[in-house]
């Protein structure tokens, strides 16, 4: 449906996240996606989810204290937007339980892989459930009886709990009525049942089903009414004064300590709890019944995660995918020349995970082992709690080598991993910065300063990616190794504005948030304008994961009523509505969801032929343009400009498999097969 000339101009970020989220499910409930990979992509929505109420639904929240009245640009006060995407949310979580129950277990189960349910153990695994309770399970446990003694306990984000409904009197007299079971962290989520036991092949049973099943063995003499699971999910945004701290590491970590005990934002609970338990729970944790959802299977649905390894269905998961190792790094060998070599001879491109993310590696490897390396600078943004990089970094600070790393210690999710990688470089002499207070570094660069005759020459990596070779198998991402000096001079100056104090230095081909990149992409959409309105040829292609920048949006609606052709391939929140009569009918919104997350940030402008192509770490928001450090890079060679071209956008805008098309409302339909199928992701593998 149209929206109508007085709808706001802007989506709901909130609700277009829900959106991905339904295209990452319809992924579960397509037939062509093998069976464990549907178990998969569930697990991805329920992970999903669990950051969008620790960070998303936090802030409305907060909006709602903060600014109640205020209207958004989506034309919604804090408290409307707040039942819209709960609402939302709720609708997406009862599909979610749906097919989960109804459909992938099922299967699953009929293939020799299942959850087996009390209900339906046998006595042989009964008895084997019991002693493993009894002997690895129950010593873990604390039972908490509540009365005035012993009130409600401190409950951890995201935690797996039980209310147990008691009735009868304890050895000291007292009546029970309700009674917390609190499911230690180190105890397994998911079990391996014997095939012996189990008499399938691959039987599980959840910790869940084994505290619920012997729960009584807790409460002695005491009769057992019922027990139900529960967690609670957290505000986890952290907060530092950044205008306060002297140290931000220490800070910090002062900060992670309390992340898992913020403010409840999401109550989940067995669908099967009395509403007396839930209004319960509700109470204690100062909930509503809209931030209450009911489960159907476990109430963190992401741990069957380890379903998904079961060892012998390869026809169950994805083909196996080895990404190449593309000329000329398949025939370089070991020796630094011969690599540094291949890079001076002219810029290489990288694009993961069709190609494989070893010549990068090889590039670190070499600069770390090679004597005429002087000094290696890096950005690191995640890399792992297991990393060849970070270890490649310390080899080099051990032989001697200037290695200088920003370390991005307020990187979400990840700040104790980086933490704890910040202090191992500084132990062996790495120089090891934090950035700048207040923007995050968020670009993705590797510069290597090698000695060759006589001379000093930098070589460089840049991407749109982390340097995280887990991800980096499964993660869409570009990278360009470069020996283009006026591109390494330009990284040189951005790593001396990162690790020193001085005044902004002019770039010559890099651009840089949070100064020059979002000023140039205007000037770039006002120049595709200029040529429309000249009668010129004017086109305008970007690939992200967000778009949510209000003014780059005005921008482009402008450069759509000029008559400028835009072709926008954003994966997951759009606040951009295409296709809107007399506002953005020359804009089109695809967003592809497939085997592989489509990570890379790509912004092309035609420029009357000129053809402007960058590659970037940043996506189209007001963070990335004003809050983070980033950097994009133009594509000079005219045949690694024509690949990303078809890589990014021609490919993707043949999509009918995987590609969905954005609306005016905000809703997405699946692009139809109206021709020969073709999927971007299956043409890049082969």
């Amino acid at each position: 449906m149209l929206p109508s000339p007085t709808d706001p101009t802007l989506l709901n970020r909130e609700l277009s996240l829900l959106k991905f989220n339904e295209r990452v499910l319809a992924m579960a409930q397509n037939p062509s996606t093998p069976l464990l990979e549907q178990l998969r992509y569930l697990c991805i929505v329920s992970s999903n989810l669990d950051e969008f109420f620790e960070i998303r639904i936090s802030s409305l929240k907060e909006q709602q204290r903060q600014t109640p009245a205020l209207v958004g640009p989506d034309g919604y006060t804090p408290g409307e937007a707040f039942e819209r995407v709960q609402a939302a949310a709720h609708l997406l979580v009862e599909q979610q339980n749906v097919v989960l129950t109804d459909h992938v277990l099922p299967r699953l189960e009929a293939e020799g892989i299942a959850l087996l349910e009390p209900a339906n153990w046998s006595d042989a695994l009964r008895d084997w459930a019991y002693a493993g309770f009894q002997s690895d399970v129950m010593p873990m446990l604390t039972p908490i009886g509540l009365d005035p003694a012993h009130p409600f306990p401190r409950v951890y984000n995201k935690s797996l709990n039980f209310i147990v409904a008691l009735s009868g009197q304890d050895a000291f007299g007292r009546s029970a009525s309700i009674a917390i079971v609190q499911a230690p962290r180190a105890l397994p989520r998911v079990i391996k049942i014997p095939p012996e036991i189990s008499g399938i092949p691959h039987g599980y049973l959840l910790l869940t089903a084994l505290i619920s099943a012997f729960v009584g063995d807790l409460f002695p003499g005491l009769d057992v009414k019922g027990v139900y699971q529960w967690r609670v999910t957290r505000n986890s945004d952290l907060f530092v004064d950044e205008e306060e701290i002297t140290n931000l590491r220490h800070a910090l970590q002062g900060e992670l300590s309390q992340r898992n005990f913020g403010a409840a934002v999401r109550l989940e609970i067995d669908e099967d709890m009395p509403t007396d338990l839930e209004v319960f729970l509700q109470q204690e944790f100062l909930l509503q019944p809209q931030d209450t959802y009911r489960v159907s299977g476990p109430v963190n649905l992401s741990r069957l995660m380890q379903l998904c390894n079961v060892v012998g269905r390869p026809e169950l998961l994805f083909p196996d995918h080895r990404p190449e190792i593309p000329p000329p790094f398949d025939a370089v060998s070991d020796s630094p020349d011969a690599l540094f070599g291949a890079i001076a001879q002219q810029d290489r491109l990288l694009h993961h995970p069709y190609q494989s993310f070893q010549p990068v590696l090889n590039f670190l490897t070499a600069a770390a082992m090679d004597p005429s390396v002087v000094a290696i600078k890096q950005t690191i943004y995640r890399t792992g709690e297991d990393s060849e990089l970070m270890r490649l970094l310390l080899a080099a600070a051990k032989a001697g080598k200037e290695v200088t790393v920003i370390v991005e210690l307020m990187a979400r999710f990840d700040e104790q991993t980086n933490i704890n990688w910040a202090a191992r470089l500084e132990e062996v002499g790495a120089h090891v910065s934090y950035g700048v207070v207040g923007h995050k570094t968020h670009a993705k660069m590797a510069l290597v300063l090698r000695r060759e005759k006589g001379h000093i020459r930098r070589y460089g990596h840049l991407g749109t990616g982390n340097y995280h070779p887990r991800t980096a198998r499964l993660y869409t991402d570009f990278g360009l190794l470069t020996a283009d000096q006026k591109l390494c001079e330009d990284m040189d100056k951005v790593f001396s504005l990162l690790t020193g104090l001085g005044a902004r230095r002019p770039l010559k081909l890099l651009l840089q948030s949070p100064f020059t990149l979002h000023e140039t992409m205007l000037a770039l959409i006002r120049n595709e304008v200029v040529n429309a309105k000249a009668g010129k040829k004017a086109r305008i292609m970007a690939k992200m994961n967000s778009l949510l920048e209000p003014i780059i949006i005005e921008a482009l609606y402008r450069a759509s009523q000029a008559g400028v052709k835009i072709d926008l391939i954003v994966r997951g929140a759009c606040a951009l509505r295409a296709g809107v009569l007399g506002l953005s009918e020359n804009i089109r919104v695809r967003s592809i969801i497939g085997r592989f997350l489509e990570h890379s940030r790509v912004f092309y402008f035609y420029n009357d032929g000129a053809e402007n192509l960058y590659l970037s770490s940043a996506d189209w928001m007001d963070r990335n343009f004003f809050r983070r450090v980033e950097i994009s890079f133009p594509i000079l060679d005219k045949a690694l400009k024509k690949r990303v071209i078809d890589e990014a956008f021609t490919y993707a805008l043949r999509d009918n498999q995987l590609a969905w098309r954005a609306l005016p409302d905000g809703c997405y339909v699946k692009v139809k097969n109206s021709s020969k199928p073709f999927s971007l992701q299956d043409h890049l593998t082969r």
